[in-house]
């Protein structure tokens, strides 16, 4: 499987975000290092995965809260 890698400025024009957004506060929040982007060759150009971003987007950021019931059934709280 072939890996899309784009820049910052290709990001936002497919999310719709501004790039500096995407920079100051996406990054190292929901865009993980080694996950989502990469730093080639060990410098300061960051890459960003298009297959791994596209496929969490959808995904919750946080894990629904459900407190189990004594007759089994679980309250959403």
């Amino acid at each position: 499987m072939s890996l899309t890698y784009i820049t910052t400025e290709s990001l936002s024009e497919r999310i719709h975000y501004d790039p500096r957004t995407i920079r100051e506060s996406l990054k190292d929040s929901v865009l993980l290092e080694g996950i989502h982007y990469i730093r080639p060759f060990g410098g300061r150009k960051i890459l960003f995965i298009w297959e791994h971003i596209e496929r969490d987007m959808g995904k919750s950021q946080k894990p629904l809260i459900a407190i189990p019931m004594a007759n089994g059934g679980v309250c959403h709280g």
